[in-house]
């Protein structure tokens, strides 16, 4: 797997472009706002004649799905969210309102597919490995590579943190046990890919997260 990274808009969140050996691609949280994040991801993917193949999400918050309407319609494909994220999702125009205080009627993509906890979602032969773990959000989903060894945790899981519990759909209790028990679990050299900041290892959190090493 190849893995390209973009941090997008005013709130520095991170999309991810993969791409298996022979070119077929998926977009992860595509949160391009500007112009100009736009066409860095789309000159990105002619550059390298990327064939895209999946537009997925990790959550529904408005910083993750900003650029998704422009890529649905200019590729064809439908956004992919899990089925327990549709309210989130459809209620990121208000979202982004209410957090950050602007009247910007941004587009949603009409095209949309949706997921459930334990499926295998595959991108020509990279097969990425649904696991939800709500908490953030009500569907919010980690995407887990066992060949390449990596986890895209969007808002679920950063460096040392977790998500915020505190927003609409939001339950703290759930996210610390579902992260434990499923994500902690997984090897510890698994690099984690987070929605915003640095990447980490599951080793690192084990030891070093505060919110999740158990006492």
């Amino acid at each position: 797997m190849q893995i390209e990274r973009f941090v997008f808009n005013m709130v520095g969140e991170n999309c991810y472009l993969i791409w298996d050996d022979n070119k077929n691609a998926a977009l992860i949280d595509c949160g391009a706002f500007y112009e100009e994040e736009k066409n860095a991801v789309t000159s990105f993917i002619d550059k390298h004649q990327l064939n895209l193949v999946r537009l997925l999400n990790t959550h529904g918050h408005f910083d993750h799905v900003f650029g998704a309407a422009y890529i649905s319609e200019k590729y064809n494909v439908p956004i992919e969210l899990c089925e327990d994220e549709r309210e989130t999702f459809e209620n990121a125009v208000n979202q982004m309102q209410q957090f950050l205080h602007l009247n910007v009627d941004f587009k949603l993509p009409s095209a949309r597919k949706y997921f459930k906890d334990g499926d295998s979602l595959h991108v020509g032969n990279i097969t990425l490995k649904v696991i939800e773990t709500p908490g953030h959000t009500p569907g919010g989903v980690n995407f887990y590579s066992k060949a390449d060894g990596v986890l895209f945790s969007g808002d679920n899981l950063f460096r040392r943190e977790i998500g915020r519990c505190d927003l609409p759909g939001g339950n703290e209790r759930s996210l610390i046990s579902t992260l434990r028990s499923k994500v902690l679990t997984l090897p510890g050299e698994v690099v984690v890919y987070p929605g915003h900041g640095p990447a980490t290892t599951i080793s690192e959190e084990q030891m070093s997260n505060i919110y999740l090493r158990k006492s």
